[in-house]
């Protein structure tokens, strides 16, 4: 259905409730019509009409509640999803839209339980497998999210959520060849996909299959969206290989689409830092630095790159800056301890440093 179809619809949904004000099923079509033109101020507002009229419509209340996590107020979905489980408490979509809010919140336990409760009550949804195998890969426990990826697919063999975090979940496992097979079935399925594709060309260079992996990265690169991904991992596989100078370049073109991102900025920085042009390491450091002034660990990078150039004094003030920022990581406190040890001893000695 077109946009102009949906308008249509909608118009005449409207002009129905004018006449029937209290014909609930009007305003359930409406807030559909609305949500497949994504306008979900409108869906809130049918949603919030229709509970005036029927306070314990628990479509609605679901309906709110999700409307509120799309916004982030995860607080305010989970009172609509409680007010919706007072009304039936045998809905598992309730239950599992409570476990996402659980699990927005880090909330491992709780969101286990809600999801549990869920498949209590539908054990036959891929689904709730897949939100439990997630919130297990979040927590890094990669065997348990595995089976649980495994159940999704012994339920649904084309999920494409379940195929391509099963995926991840074998990448991680470095059973690389499994997570191939996965990432292909989806490409098979999804021959658009430009993450799969990225994904497939990662694989393959941890494979040591050199063209295969410049092959799937080429593909992704002609796929229409963002190219900033692709081209940080074409620069990575290229560096695996030995092929540095194209490797900065592909690092340049990324920085390119996106310059105001750092992520490729630090790692053509770190490729310096290997080949010992410290100079330029250092100015990519600092670029970084004024576009993200809060990073520690680029503030750890630029310390690393001080200390190379003999810096020592420069380096520990980065090391400080990156502890100013992270407090709680021992790593850092661990660097910045044992080089300013290393400045004091060279002081008390009366060597240069």
């Amino acid at each position: 259905m077109n946009r102009e179809e949906l308008n249509k619809q909608i118009e005449e949904l409207v002009l129905s409730m004018a006449k029937e004000p209290q014909n609930i099923e009007n305003y359930h079509r409406l807030s559909e019509l609305y949500l497949q033109i994504r306008d979900y101020d409108k869906v809130m507002s049918v949603l919030e009409s229709l509970l005036t009229i029927k306070p314990d419509d628990v479509q609605a209340l679901v309906g709110m509640g999700t409307m509120w996590f799309y916004e982030k107020d995860f607080r305010k979905s989970l009172s609509y999803y409680n007010r919706a489980l007072e009304i039936n408490p045998k809905n598992y979509l309730i239950y599992y839209n409570m476990g996402n809010v659980f699990a927005e919140w880090k909330n491992f336990p709780k969101a286990l339980f809600y999801y549990n409760r869920a498949i209590d009550l539908n054990s036959v949804n891929p689904e709730i497998y897949n939100a439990i195998a997630l919130l297990y890969q979040d927590n890094e426990d990669y065997i348990e999210a595995k089976a649980y990826y495994e159940k999704a697919l012994s339920l649904d063999p084309e999920n494409l959520t379940a195929l391509i975090d099963m995926g991840n979940v074998c990448f991680k496992l470095f059973d690389y060849e499994t997570a191939l097979e996965l990432y292909k079935k989806v490409f098979v399925l999804n021959p658009d996909n430009k993450i799969v594709a990225i994904c497939i060309g990662n694989t393959l260079t941890l494979m040591k299959e050199r063209e295969k992996a410049y092959n799937y990265f080429e593909k992704a690169l002609k796929m229409e969206g963002d190219n900033y991904k692709a081209y940080i991992c074409y620069a990575i596989a290229l560096s695996e290989f030995g092929e540095y100078d194209m490797a900065v370049e592909m690092y340049k073109k990324a920085v390119g689409v996106k310059p105001e991102e750092i992520d490729a900025q630090t790692l053509l920085a770190n490729l310096y830092t290997n080949f010992n042009f410290i100079d330029l390491a250092t100015d990519l450091y600092k670029e970084c630095l004024r576009i993200k002034p809060n990073s520690s660990e680029t503030y750890m990078l630029l310390g690393n790159a001080h200390y190379l150039k003999g810096e020592i004094e420069q380096s520990i003030g980065s090391y400080k800056a990156a502890i100013n920022i992270a407090p709680e990581n021992d790593e850092y406190r661990l660097v910045y301890t044992q080089i300013l040890d290393e400045y004091i001893d060279k002081k008390r000695n009366g060597e240069p440093v």
